[in-house]
């Protein structure tokens, strides 16, 4: 089930009747697209095909690419892609619901500070830095001359 409440796109529940009936094409021609790898159903144990609501909107788009004159294996190579960019977003929605979980069990679990050389400095939670009242001058390698140029000696810096 999804979030909310509603039938999960992906669940295999539909017989090849059924999809065949609610995507508008004959069973041969789901057997065929099976065959072809453009829309592979779920099998059950004993080998029939279970469609799921995803499976018959592919079919959907499959036969309407097609009578726009797309050639099969162009429709593969799409519905491919598009196979391949939801099973990435549904690995970013996990991703993402486990670092809020990991967010929620440890809030605060993780603060930085800057330590006296620049580098970063993990911290304990509620720990307290002492303040650090030191003062680091930036030089330049070479100083620059009042009219913007370099006044380093000739051969080194710039050449003349």
């Amino acid at each position: 089930m999804t979030e909310r409440g509603d039938i999960d796109e992906d669940a295999p529940i539909f017989a090849i009747a059924a999809a065949a009936e609610l995507s508008g094409m004959h069973p041969q021609t789901l057997r065929q697209y099976d065959r072809l790898g453009l829309v592979v159903p779920e099998r059950t144990q004993g080998g029939s095909r279970r469609y799921s609501l995803r499976h018959v909107e592919q079919l959907r788009e499959v036969a309407r690419l097609s009578s726009d004159g797309m050639s099969l294996p162009a429709i593969a190579r799409l519905v491919t892609l598009e196979q391949r960019v939801h099973d990435l977003s549904r690995r970013v929605r996990d991703l993402e619901q486990q670092l809020a979980i990991e967010r929620q069990s440890r809030p605060g679990a993780r603060v930085f500070a800057a330590g006296a050389t620049g580098s970063v400095v993990t911290l304990r939670h509620g720990t307290r830095v002492r303040r650090a009242t030191e003062i680091v001058v930036w030089r330049p390698r070479h100083a620059l001359s009042p009219d913007g140029g370099d006044d380093s000696a000739p051969g080194e810096g710039r050449p003349s």
